[in-house]
């Protein structure tokens, strides 16, 4: 199983597992960064392998802070993941991102404090560009395999997530400064997520389901756990509905740039590189220390 499973799938609050899906293994990874989120589940979807891994874990049980993040990315990226796709539920900051549509988007803003979003550190230093934090061809295939097939699902694209380090939800006067900051939709995981996956040289997208207007929105209801649940309880249906379909007519051997986005990345000389390092990140970099 080791490096033949190209396409990912995290999933986000309400989405547990993959239950449309054939089960084929579930697999316990321990990586140089601790365990994963949860096991891995090895999934047949429309004849192709995807590997599932619950973002908070089976449960909930991480909080976005704590989540393995560097765990997820490496234990995916050893299992041969080239594609990974990201469920997640958002609030929204604009009256026309209505609750139960769906969000891909091509920005970020990282309001995050104190997440450590990289592989990257003392003994290896590296910088990869963030110009584009998500994959534009994945999100744009992604797009396109859904208005072909699910007409009657509402998808927004070009959009600004911003992340928010939580695990409470922004004040007022917060959620009116992203507004002014041009942010789009608001959550607590994609900086990481999308950081963290351009460093492993993966296509990351993600689609993100709207639950609430956050609090700027004079006149609803301010956002709740129990609103955010609510709505994504009713969507799940539409998630599961969409993940098939989206596996089925990706191309999981197109290539694009996200494959040597560490190319020209490290800065570090190669003689300079501590072995433990080397082995820690062999999997993402060996090629360009070899």
């Amino acid at each position: 199983m080791v490096g033949t499973v190209k396409i990912g799938v995290i999933g986000g609050s309400g989405l547990y597992n993959f239950s449309s899906a054939k089960v084929i293994d579930e697999i316990d990874i321990d990586t140089p960064f601790g365990k994963p989120s949860d096991k891995i589940t090895i999934v047949d979807v429309e004849g192709k392998k995807v590997a599932f891994l619950p973002r908070h874990g089976r449960g909930h049980v991480y909080p976005p802070t704590h989540i393995p993040m560097k765990a997820n990315i490496w234990a995916l990226k050893y299992l041969g993941v080239k594609k990974l796709i990201g469920v997640s539920a958002v609030g929204s900051l604009r009256e026309e991102l209505k609750p139960m549509d769906f969000v891909i988007p091509s920005q970020l803003i990282d309001f995050t404090r104190w997440r450590e979003l990289t592989f990257f550190g003392v003994g290896l230093v590296g910088h990869v560009s963030m110009a584009d934090p998500f994959c534009n061809e994945l999100s744009s295939e992604i797009k396109r395999i859904i208005d072909e097939n699910l007409k009657d699902i509402t998808v927004h694209t070009g959009k600004t997530y911003i992340t928010i380090e939580g695990p409470q939800f922004s004040s007022r006067a917060e959620s009116h400064m992203f507004r002014q900051w041009g942010a789009d939709i608001i959550g607590m995981t994609a900086a990481g997520e999308a950081k963290l996956a351009r460093e492993a040289e993966i296509c990351y997208s993600l689609i993100s389901m709207v639950t609430d207007y956050d609090c700027w929105y004079e006149g609803h209801e301010d956002v709740t756990v129990e609103m955010v649940l609510s709505y994504m309880n009713k969507n799940i249906g539409n998630i599961l509905r969409m993940l098939p379909v989206i596996i089925k007519n990706i191309d999981e051997d197109r290539k694009c740039s996200c494959e040597e986005a560490a190319k020209f990345a490290i800065m570090t000389s190669k003689d300079k590189i501590p072995q433990d390092v080397k082995k820690k990140l062999a999997i993402f970099y060996e090629k360009y220390w070899s």
